[in-house]
């Protein structure tokens, strides 16, 4: 039967909306509503973030960044051995027989036996890992010292990992915490001894060989930045994308250590920080819970507080909040956070769980957005770690008040996870929109301790300087931008995230 020509003309007209409609929208309007239209197909969704630009991952522990089959391969070239017990790293000599009954095989053994390279795997990371048989927070950090001997001889192997898993996640920037002088100056502080005098304390490590440890740990990271160079092919026309991934260290103190060593690593980090460009800031890392760390906070935060009227100049990220009702009393979790950044001077703050829990919560919220203190939010982990997701995880609280947000991968080894798989959880657990996505990849560029002046002259808009204001990122700049950009770090890598989305947005 013949349609009536009245219906060939509504689907014509019908056709011709959708159209106009469709090309009147931004590219950024078109991409919100593909990603609204995929929201239930999490093949789709999945393919979508992982070719999402996703600017910086501003919280990303270097040694649990590395997935357990690689620390496996990293071990076998130093020819460790291990405790079948324990799956623990030991130094040689090893049985190299790889005997059943043996209990330090040679780590080589773990390739023909596939029992062993599969206990390894799930003893190093959290895979397999469950609740019902363990604390995933004990099983999480006790997976660093079981592999840390693989990780000595291995850093130019762990940036070329993860640079090049960045780039497959179109992630441009990395921000690593790395504790690169292997504990040198920590050693040095044991040996100095503690002094209530924190003038004193920094004169006896400056003049007893601090200065020394720095020299040295500068010398090595040009040895593992070159071979890295080197592992991802960077000079020749096979490059790996990660050689296009900027690369740059916090110096990670680590806080469950005696004082004097705590305060001789805080000390190097800040010296490291004013020294070499490659180091913009200082984090205390390991576990608040513990008893240390607990017991010596407001210790720390006013070594903190003196180093930083020292070196003003330096940036500081602190771990805080990292914590959950009930794994330290009540009265443990009600200060961390404001101290950390009253006291602290934290510019920013990792995780920042248990925000809820602090003394005069919701006027907290409202100083951490008058500062613009951006926290970094580490989805998987906080899971993990803390058993926390979901509606009981304040993201979306720290939205509603203002405060800044970027999603980070914190141990991304460890937890089998990526950034990508970060954002794959924001969607799914919260719904969220492409511009509120969007705007957390730039936020974590706007955040970074990257040198120079931001891209934007206001960040709230994200409206660009004077001199880049005409120039649309998907061009080369104009003479103007193009020299603005050549003089500021931070300034280009944010320009390269919004060249990376003018790309991305018009496949929608």
């Amino acid at each position: 039967m013949r349609r009536p020509a009245r219906w060939l003309e509504v689907s014509a007209l019908a056709l011709a909306l959708f159209v106009e409609t469709a090309w009147s929208q931004t590219p950024e309007e078109r991409t919100s509503r593909y990603l609204a239209s995929i929201h239930n197909n999490p093949s789709l969704l999945l393919a979508f973030l992982r070719e999402m630009p996703k600017g910086g991952d501003l919280h990303n522990h270097l040694a649990g960044a590395i997935y357990a089959e690689n620390w496996i391969d990293y071990a076998a070239a130093d020819n460790l051995c291990v405790d079948r017990t324990t799956s623990s790293l030991l130094p040689p000599p090893c049985d190299v027989s790889c005997a059943k009954y043996t209990n330090k095989p040679a780590i080589r053994c773990a390739y023909g036996d596939h029992v062993m390279y599969n206990q390894l795997i799930d003893a190093w990371s959290m895979r397999n890992f469950s609740r019902s048989e363990d604390s995933g927070h004990d099983h999480f950090f006790a997976t660093f010292d079981k592999f840390e001997l693989a990780s000595l001889n291995s850093v130019d192997d762990q940036l070329a990992e993860v640079s090049a898993r960045a780039a497959a996640d179109h992630v441009t920037y990395l921000e690593l915490m790395h504790t690169a002088d292997e504990m040198q100056v920590a050693e040095l502080g044991a040996k100095l001894g503690w002094d209530d005098d924190f003038v004193k304390m920094r004169d006896r490590l400056l003049s007893g060989g601090l200065k020394d440890v720095l020299a040295a740990t500068r010398a090595k990271l040009d040895r593992d930045e070159a071979t890295r160079q080197k592992l991802l092919h960077c000079d020749m026309s096979d490059a790996d994308r990660g050689c296009k991934v900027m690369v740059r260290y916090l110096y990670q103190v680590l806080r469950g250590l005696p004082k004097e060593m705590v305060f001789a690593q805080m000390l190097l980090g800040f010296e490291l920080a004013q020294a070499d460009p490659r180091f913009v800031g200082v984090n205390l890392v390991m576990p608040e819970d513990w008893y240390v760390p607990m017991h010596d906070f407001d210790l720390h935060m006013r070594m903190m507080d003196y180093l930083h009227g020292v070196y003003p100049k330096v940036h500081i990220t602190l771990h805080a909040g990292e914590l959950a009702m009930g794994l330290v009393p009540p009265d443990g979790l009600a200060f961390h956070i404001r101290e950390s950044i009253e006291n602290g001077h934290a510019e920013r703050i990792g995780h920042g769980v248990s925000v809820m829990d602090e003394k005069d919560a919701l006027g907290l919220l409202k100083e951490m957005a008058q500062r613009n203190v951006l926290v970094e939010i580490c989805l998987t982990s906080n899971d993990l770690i803390l058993g926390v997701e979901g509606a009981n995880h304040p993201l979306q609280t720290y939205i509603r008040y203002g405060v800044p947000v970027a999603l980070a991968t914190d141990d991304e080894g460890v937890s089998r996870s990526d950034m990508t798989h970060e954002y794959l959880r924001a969607v799914e657990a919260y719904n969220f929109p492409y511009s509120q996505m969007k705007h957390m990849a730039r936020l974590s560029l706007e955040h970074s301790f990257l040198a120079g002046p931001s891209l934007w002259q206001d960040a709230a808009s994200f409206r660009k300087v004077s001199a880049c204001s005409a120039d649309t990122g998907a061009d080369k700049p104009f003479a103007a931008c193009a020299k603005f950009l050549a003089d500021s770090d931070h300034a280009r890598a944010q320009w390269e995230l919004e060249r990376e989305f003018v790309e991305f947005e018009k496949k929608f």
